[in-house]
């Protein structure tokens, strides 16, 4: 299959959706399966993967009844606490759901830069092997230690590093960048989205070649087989429409790693989140 492995649904709530500033004020409006279902097939793409943006339980509760109404939806990563003493409890309840396949905790708004690396999380997030739920990175450049510290603490866990660890393409920056990604990567229990990317460059001016540099690092530590293609819709349509940010990724993609390329993704997606192959 070809998965858009990132992207996300929600019903726009200024209070919960603070985050989205009057630069973003584009996407302040509900974002669901039916906006998305002909974009993905006009890129052809056969089905998605769910994100979750609220850090609640009401949060899995939506993006799991979206995904029982939508079967292009192939998978919801959802959030639990997981420093919470009786975790299990609220993972049980996500996992016996057939459409969650992973956590995530929004650690780039942590303002710790080692809360990953914090034994209370690592211990919460060991659990998840148990329930058979990946783990989503999501961090910047400067969390990539405690990322680091995290995948190596947790063998017995897939994890997927959202955005390619966001690196700040609109300054052109690359480390420490590329020297956390090389070694992340080290880990074979990791995955890498490559997605979010035109978010990080410059929104007005961004091109393929402003983004393929960081493209092909990642699929040089990862290799294709552990990279997976997303969209962060609508997220990304600050920068550019589904159309424009997907064909510029796969173009890229194809570039670097050949015509097969994005099929390796979707194997990828498989593999880790809908646990086929």
């Amino acid at each position: 299959m070809r998965i858009d492995a990132h992207q996300h649904f929600w019903k726009y709530d200024p209070r919960e959706f603070a985050w989205i500033d009057d630069s973003m004020a584009g996407i302040r409006r509900d974002f669901l399966p039916a906006d998305l279902e002909p974009l993905l097939k006009a890129e052809g793409f056969d089905g998605c993967i769910a994100v979750q943006t609220r850090q609640s339980l009401a949060e899995n509760r939506f993006l799991l009844d979206l995904a029982r109404q939508s079967p292009f939806v192939r998978g919801v990563v959802g959030w639990v606490d997981l420093k919470k003493s009786d975790v299990e409890l609220d993972l049980a309840d996500f996992a016996g759901d057939p459409k969650a396949v992973g956590i995530r905790h929004i650690a780039q708004a942590e303002p710790d830069d080692r809360f990953l690396a914090h034994d209370d999380f690592v211990h919460g997030v060991r659990k998840l092997a148990a329930f058979d739920l990946a783990y989503d990175v999501l961090i910047y450049p400067r969390q990539l230690p405690a990322a680091i510290e995290l995948v190596t603490k947790a063998p017995e866990v897939r994890f997927v590093l959202d955005h390619c660890a966001k690196p700040e393409i609109r300054n052109a920056q690359w480390e420490p960048w590329a020297t956390g990604i090389r070694e992340l990567a080290k880990a074979q229990n990791v995955s890498c989205k490559i997605s979010g990317l035109v978010t990080e460059a410059n929104w007005a001016t961004w091109t393929s070649e402003t983004l393929k540099p960081y493209v092909e690092h990642v699929i040089a530590c990862f290799g294709v087989e552990r990279c997976m293609l997303g969209s962060d819709w609508p997220v990304c349509l600050v920068a550019g429409e589904y159309g424009r940010v997907v064909g510029a990724m796969r173009k890229i993609v194809t570039g670097v790693a050949g015509e097969g390329a994005v099929d390796a993704m979707g194997k990828c997606v498989e593999r880790v989140y809908l646990r086929v192959g």
